[in-house]
């Protein structure tokens, strides 16, 4: 079998036999941990290209995996969880996780972000590529261009650097912390209402519909996906 390797840290039997079940449907090869300290001993030994982790675990909170695993991979993180408060989310994702589902879930929703975590890091979660293509939008890098149906969109330099900066960690969501740091620096960390202001700028300009946006996403509470 030569499909994605992952690793399910979950410390309940039933909800890690219902994950292994649907990720091995999908064609992946699954290794499975109870524990905090098992699932960093599995992840160092067999090296996963994602981990799918539950937040309350018996020896330790699921952040301290991630804060250990980041010291050392880049792999994805999806996170599972009970917890459901946007400080509970913020946390761990300011962590280094890169996406939370929480439970209960369904199959179609957590193949669809296991799916979407493999793609970003197959293409190196960045935009490798001198270009990148999206509905009816050109991204030209190299040219620091952005064209819409073939004609140039005047994008301000915050608005280019909040774009590739979004574009880079396409599917994964970015804190509002994440963000500010990003584009505007340290200094900014809490100026949220810059990241409001200046989303719906990208809104305005390269979506279809901005009220309704399929690229720009927001993460009520928490910060901003780019979704292709």
């Amino acid at each position: 079998m030569s499909g994605p390797l992952i690793l399910v840290v979950e410390d309940e039997s039933p909800i890690r036999r219902f994950v292994r079940e649907a990720l091995v449907s999908e064609g992946c090869r699954v290794l499975e941990a109870g524990s905090r300290d098992a699932g960093l001993l599995a992840a160092g030994e067999h090296r996963p290209e994602l981990v799918v982790l539950d937040l309350g675990l018996p020896d330790g909170d699921g952040v301290e995996f991630v804060e250990s695993f980041r010291a050392w991979s880049r792999a994805p993180v999806l996170v599972l969880s009970a917890r459901s408060t946007e400080q509970d989310k913020i946390g761990v994702l300011d962590a280094g996780a890169d996406d939370y589902l929480t439970k209960p879930f369904s199959v179609g929703e957590l193949l669809a972000r296991v799916r979407a975590l493999l793609r970003r890091a197959t293409t190196g979660g960045e935009s490798g590529a001198a270009r990148l293509e999206f509905g009816d939008l050109i991204v030209d890098f190299s040219r620091r261009q952005v064209l819409r149906q073939g004609a140039p969109v005047r994008l301000t330099p915050i608005e280019y650097r909040l774009l590739t900066v979004m574009v880079a960690s396409a599917g994964k969501v970015l804190t509002h912390r994440q963000l500010l740091r990003e584009v505007w620096g340290p200094a900014y960390s809490e100026s949220s209402h810059y990241l409001r202001i200046y989303v719906g700028h990208l809104r305005h300009k390269l979506e279809d519909d901005p009220t309704r946006p399929r690229h720009f996403l927001t993460e009520t509470g928490v910060g901003y996906r780019f979704q292709l």
